[in-house]
């Protein structure tokens, strides 16, 4: 990416800006997969603002990122269409659909006695969910892999790294941001010697810290602050830093209403980075759910405001893709370990049925991950009224 091409082309109206980039977040249904071939087939292929090559160079800086990769890749091309105003309107266009949506169903889903039909929904789709987990993780690892394929010791430093991420997720998901960092600082540090000083590219930082607090809105900042700044991967990443503190430390849910916030996450257009603000709602009421919202995107802006004129040198300087390289395979296991929470959260027998079915649709028959959620939950609607137990 040349020089010319890091500044903002203002060449379309701000109007544009929020038309387009709110259909996005409107239309995005299916996680970052769908989003980024939605702002590639609008900004590279239908308008032609960007090349394909700054494109592919934009989001491949965006995944060296912490924080929703997706998120900031819309962000990114809308600032460079429009500059500043371009990119705070374009990315509150692709954002707030979800965050809208998450908080409108919040109150009727996580109320305190919902009835039995939104239980079933809820309960019906929170049983497939550890299969959508499986299945971001299973294609991430092949990529991932890839990267160090043929070198050994990288490759069982890969498996090293996959492993603590299963693990920290499982039993110490308060701790995951520490543990993909230090993976990634590690594998910096080993990767030193081969990647040498390189050509002056900004260094990648990892951003952790440990927050004491003692609860209510400054425990949920920090929580949101954690999805949104300090996690590597984004989508599932988020589920056991989000599991820890909202059902196992603080309390504002139980894991019945946590699977029912990380459905609704799935099932709503936009970022799944929105499941925040439901967590939010459950701990503070409407004014949490803003307010963790609100934190948990407040970084991907500044990101890009701040940084969008090193973006080209991001993705060629190599200090930050070793970096990746540690903190790659830790956040896929930090999925994975998803996964098993996610699972170990249900309750009842007709939710394990749920969980095969669920695992052959998508992982053998390669059936849609949404439509395998929305007819789960289908199903456990049909269960309840029928008088099946409920969590």
């Amino acid at each position: 990416m040349s020089q010319a091409a890091e500044l903002p082309a203002r060449r379309v109206g701000l109007s544009e800006v929020a038309r387009e980039w709110t259909r996005i977040g409107v239309s995005g249904f299916g996680g970052p997969p769908a989003h980024i071939a939605l702002l590639r087939r609008l900004t590279v292929e239908r308008a032609g603002w960007l090349d394909a090559h700054e494109f592919e160079d934009a989001n491949a800086a965006c995944g060296l990122l912490p924080g929703p990769a997706s998120t900031q890749l819309a962000i990114y091309c809308a600032y460079r269409v429009a500059g500043r105003a371009g990119a705070l309107i374009g990315g509150l266009g692709f954002v707030l659909p979800a965050v809208v949506a998450v908080l409108a169903l919040s109150p009727l889903f996580l109320g305190s006695s919902p009835p039995a039909w939104v239980r079933g929904a809820s309960a019906g789709a929170g049983a497939a969910l550890p299969v959508v987990a499986l299945h971001a993780a299973r294609m991430l690892i092949g990529p991932s892999l890839a990267r160090v394929r043929g070198e050994r010791p990288r490759v069982l430093r890969w498996v090293l790294y996959l492993a603590a991420g299963v693990v920290v997720s499982v039993f110490a998901g308060s701790y995951l941001v520490l543990a993909i960092a230090g993976c990634g600082g590690l594998e910096l540090l080993l990767g030193s010697s081969r990647a040498g000083t390189g050509d002056g590219g900004r260094r990648q930082l990892a951003l952790v810290g440990v927050a004491a607090s003692s609860g209510g809105v400054p425990a949920l900042a920090w929580t949101a602050l954690k999805v949104g700044a300090l996690s590597f991967g984004g989508g599932f990443v988020i589920v056991p830093l989000m599991q820890s503190d909202a059902v196992h430390v603080h309390h504002w849910m139980t894991n019945a209403q946590f699977l029912t916030a990380v459905a609704l996450g799935q099932v709503t257009p936009g970022p799944v980075v929105a499941t925040v603000a439901a967590v939010g709602y459950a701990a503070e009421g409407l004014a949490g759910g803003i307010m963790a919202a609100a934190v948990a995107f407040a970084p991907s802006f500044l990101f890009v405001l701040l940084g969008a004129g090193a973006f080209g040198r991001l993705r060629t300087d190599r200090r930050a893709r070793s970096f990746l390289d540690g903190a790659g395979p830790a956040a896929i296991g930090a999925i994975l370990g998803a996964a098993i929470t996610l699972a170990t959260a249900l309750q009842q027998g007709w939710q394990f049925a749920l969980l095969a079915l669920g695992a052959v649709a998508i992982l053998l028959l390669g059936r849609s991950f949404l439509a395998t959620l929305l007819a789960s939950a289908g199903v456990g609607v049909v269960l309840a009224l029928a008088g099946a137990p409920l969590p």
